[in-house]
């Protein structure tokens, strides 16, 4: 048991800095300063999402020819992107997994193995043959993989992201909220770059035999690097003394449940509009892309690369303008944004590649502005000593609703019924989004 078990809970309102100044044991010299945390947010969060990018670009350039070879090149895609959601399914459950491990041995133990666990499945699928060797074998192992490197991506969770939205100062948290959001365009950029790179210099023979490989090895070396970047933060007293002070626990999943489910689907939906946003804009573009041969693909990766420099500084912005309005005003605002502009992407999409490159841009710019605020902006509603837990497990089913079988529905969708579906898709997350905050404002009036 924690020790925080035995100290009398922080009254609600209270953060745990001023808790720590009222008792006088911890000087601000053995505090954690916010900046710091914001570092240790962003290099996890780079790491993990260069994992999944990684395989997501592969889910269009390598995997129908490498994996699904008997399948036409729409089925193709298809079938790769119904392995991509593996991964989103599986999060909530190395989440628990990862809790578990957590409660018996410790933080430390628990982000070491989880990585491991992210790292060696992302590497695992370097090596691994493909259709023409192993047959149904290869289709199965990289579905194992798949929902290995979501159980890693579970339990990879470190608390940072919590403990950097009760330390920072009040009047900056919409600053601070945007931080660990970095992480995601930041993974992205890298990955893109990389596969730009080998797929720009390779010959396609080549690209498809080895050189595709290569992110997938780098992918572990991240990993080990962002690892010791954190432990560097988890290990210490004072982030221990921090978590305790804040009650921030790994709670059971069945007690969250039970206790605070519908502030964790409400959180999730939340958000919706933005991870619903999130796949529209990186992977179902190169897959639209690729299936209608408008244009040379290297080109669609150097114009995401630009799209994710523009999502990095839109979610700078978003800091500054949550912090003027609102952090839940924001997400909301620009949920709608969202709405309008999926009523221009069968225009968009469906033209030539200005127009495409327009939607690709246009996209990653709206995708900063709120994926910036999509974290913590309803999981504030938790008591404390269900943070912890609750943000991880809030942040997965955001994940798995909004986002995960975004480039498998709609480009299934698109192919059959037209770019309407892409609009439907989007226009559905707004509207969850805009319910949910709606909900979550009725509760605030009602308490």
């Amino acid at each position: 048991m924690s020790s925080s078990a035995h100290q009398s809970p922080t009254p609600p309102g209270i953060s745990a800095a001023a808790t720590a100044h009222d008792h006088g044991d911890h000087g601000s010299k053995s505090r954690i300063a916010p900046e710091e945390i914001a570092v240790g947010v962003v290099v996890g969060r780079a790491s993990e999402y260069f994992d999944f990018f990684v395989f997501g670009i592969a889910a269009v350039l390598v995997f129908p020819s490498v994996f699904f070879p008997f399948a036409d090149s729409l089925h193709g895609l298809l079938y790769a992107f119904a392995i991509f959601s593996l991964a989103f399914i599986s999060r909530p459950f190395g989440t628990a997994l990862f809790m578990n491990v957590q409660r018996r041995w410790g933080r430390s133990v628990k982000l070491t193995a989880a990585l491991f666990v992210l790292g060696t499945a992302t590497a695992g699928m370097a090596f691994l043959p493909g259709y023409a060797v192993l047959g149904d074998r290869s289709i199965w192992l990289l579905a194992f993989f798949r929902l290995v490197q979501g159980i890693g991506f579970g339990g990879s969770w470190d608390g940072l992201p919590s403990l950097l939205a009760m330390n920072a100062p009040p009047q900056r948290r919409g600053w601070y909220s945007m931080m660990g959001q970095l992480g995601a365009p930041i993974g992205f950029m890298i990955a893109a770059g990389l596969f730009l790179f080998l797929h720009w210099s390779l010959e396609s023979d080549d690209f498809l035999t080895w050189g595709w490989r290569y992110p997938f090895y780098v992918a572990f070396a991240v990993n080990v690097v962002a690892l010791f970047a954190r432990l560097r933060l988890v290990v210490t007293h004072e982030y221990t003394e921090m978590l305790e002070e804040g009650q921030l626990e790994p709670i059971s999943t069945r007690e969250m449940v039970r206790s605070q489910g519908y502030n964790i689907f409400l959180g999730a939906f939340a958000a919706l509009a933005s991870y619903a946003l999130f796949h529209l804009v990186t992977v179902f573009p190169l897959s639209w892309i690729a299936l209608q041969n408008s244009q040379d693909l290297n080109n669609v990766l150097i114009v995401q690369l630009c799209g994710a420099a523009i999502a990095i500084v839109c979610t700078v912005i978003s800091g500054r303008i949550a912090d003027r309005i609102g952090r839940r005003t924001t997400l909301g605002l620009f949920a709608i944004f969202i709405g309008v502009f999926a009523l221009f992407a069968p225009f968009l999409m469906g033209g030539g590649s200005t127009r495409q490159d327009i939607f690709i841009l246009v996209g990653f710019a709206l995708l900063g502005l709120s994926y910036g605020q999509a974290a913590g902006t309803v999981t504030s509603n938790f008591e404390q000593r269900f943070r912890y837990t609750g943000a991880a497990l809030t942040t997965d089913f955001a994940w798995l609703f909004g986002a995960a079988f975004a480039p498998l529905v709609a480009l299934g969708l698109s192919s059959e019924f037209g770019l309407i579906a892409v609009s439907g898709y989007l226009l559905s997350g707004t509207l969850c989004t805009l319910v949910a905050l709606r909900i979550n404002k009725a509760f605030e009036t009602r308490d």
